[in-house]
C-alpha cells in the first residue's frame, strides 16, 4: 500500500495525500477528512524506513551549494528545510546543513560525506558539471538530489515540474492579451532555470508569438540583477507588457523598476513570479506565481533516501511534482480582490 493508493482512494493529488501523512497544516479539513478516511479504510502505514534500519550516525546532511546570504534571504529554502527536517524529525535523526561555496568547502563536504559522518546526503541548488553526486554514487553514499539529477549520474531526485511551470507563467500571460512578454531567469547553469525559460519559449511557440532573445534577460536568481534586468528590458523594449521572473525575489525587483518608470502593474505591464513565497503575498499589488509544494518536495526527499537507505540494491527514484498556477493582482487587477487568496 502506498501513498499513491491513499490519494486515488480519496480523491486528492498524490501532493494533498503527502501533506495530510506528513503532518502539514496547509490542508482544507474537507480533504484532510477525505485522506484521514482513506488511511484508515485501506490501513495504510507511512515509511519509516529509518526506525527499522541500523544507522551508525542517527544523522542525514543537507547539502545546498550556495552562499550563505542566498541561504538565509531566499524564501525558497525555508519551507524546503522544514519539510526535510520535519521528515527527519519523524524518523528520530538529526539534520546536519552544509553550505559550500568555495571549491575548497566542496572537497571538505565531500570527505566528509564520504567518510561516513552521516547516514546519507540530500544535496539542494547544484550548479553546473558539479561532480558531488557522481562521487557519491560511485562510493556508495545514499543520496537524493532536490532538483534534475546531472545526466549519466544514477542517483534518486525529488523536482518539480519547472518547464511546465514556465509554460503556465507565460500562457496566463497571453490568456491576458499581452504580446510583448519579456523573461528573467535564474543561473541558466542549473536545470531548473533552462527548463523555465523552456516553458516560456514553448508557450511562446504555441501562441504563434515570434522568440525574441533581446526579450530575454538572465539574473542568477539575485535581486539587484533582476532590478538591473528590468531597466534593461524598458530600455531596449519600452513597448514590453508583460515579465515573467523566474523567482519570486526577482520578480518583486522588476516590480519596483516598474513603479519607478511610472509603469502601471498590471495594466501597463503584468507580472509573473515563481515559487508562490511570503514574497507574493507582500508585493504591492500582490503577485501572480508559479506554486511548487516544496515543503511537500523536502519530505518525499527524506522518504526516498530512507529506501536508498533500506534497499540499496533498488534503482534510483525520480518523484516531480506539478506546478500551479496562483493568479493576483499583478496580472489581473482589479478582478483579483474578490478572489480568495492561497
Amino acid at each position: 500500500m502506498t501513498i499513491d493508493d491513499v490519494a486515488k482512494a480519496a480523491g486528492v493529488s498524490r501532493a494533498t495525500a503527502s501533506r495530510v501523512v506528513g503532518g502539514s497544516l496547509h490542508v482544507s479539513p474537507q480533504l484532510r477528512q477525505a485522506v484521514e478516511r482513506a488511511i484508515e479504510d485501506l490501513d495504510y502505514a507511512p515509511d519509516t524506513g529509518a526506525r527499522t534500519l541500523s544507522l551508525a550516525n542517527n544523522s542525514v546532511a543537507v547539502v545546498i551549494t550556495e552562499s550563505t546570504t542566498k541561504l538565509f534571504g531566499d524564501p525558497y529554502f525555508s519551507p524546503l528545510m522544514k519539510g526535510i527536517n520535519a521528515a527527519l524529525s519523524e524518523r528520530g535523526l538529526l539534520m546536519v546543513m552544509l553550505a559550500p561555496h568555495s571549491a575548497r568547502d566542496l572537497e571538505l563536504t565531500e570527505s566528509f560525506l564520504i567518510g561516513r559522518r552521516v547516514d546519507g546526503a540530500i544535496l539542494v541548488s547544484l550548479h553546473g558539471d558539479n561532480s558531488l553526486p557522481r562521487h557519491l554514487v560511485e562510493r556508495h553514499v545514499p543520496t537524493v538530489i532536490c532538483g534534475r539529477p546531472p545526466k549519466g549520474v544514477p542517483v534518486s531526485c525529488v523536482d518539480c515540474d519547472s518547464r511546465q511551470g514556465g509554460a503556465l507563467a507565460t500562457r496566463h500571460l497571453i490568456a491576458q492579451g499581452r504580446r510583448h512578454i519579456a523573461t528573467i531567469s535564474g543561473n541558466l547553469d542549473m536545470p531548473s532555470a533552462v527548463d523555465r525559460l523552456t516553458g516560456y519559449r514553448d508557450a511562446l511557440a504555441e501562441a504563434g508569438i515570434p522568440l525574441d532573445p533581446t526579450y530575454e534577460e538572465v539574473a542568477d536568481y539575485q535581486p539587484d540583477r533582476a532590478h538591473m534586468a528590468m531597466e534593461r528590458l524598458l530600455l531596449n523594449h519600452p513597448d514590453v507588457d508583460a515579465v515573467f521572473a523566474a523567482s519570486d525575489l526577482m520578480a518583486a525587483a522588476a516590480m519596483r523598476v516598474l513603479h519607478q518608470a511610472r509603469k502601471a502593474v498590471p495594466d501597463d505591464v503584468a507580472v509573473v513570479g515563481f515559487d508562490d513565497s511570503p514574497t507574493a503575498w507582500v508585493t504591492r499589488p500582490p503577485l501572480s506565481s508559479i506554486r511548487q509544494p516544496i515543503e511537500e518536495m523536502g519530505h518525499e526527499a527524506v522518504g526516498i533516501l530512507m529506501r536508498e537507505m533500506a534497499e540499496p540494491e533498488e534503482a534510483p527514484r525520480q518523484v516531480v511534482f506539478a506546478t500551479e498556477l496562483i493568479s493576483r493582482e499583478s496580472t489581473i487587477g482589479a478582478a483579483a480582490k474578490d478572489a480568495p487568496r492561497r
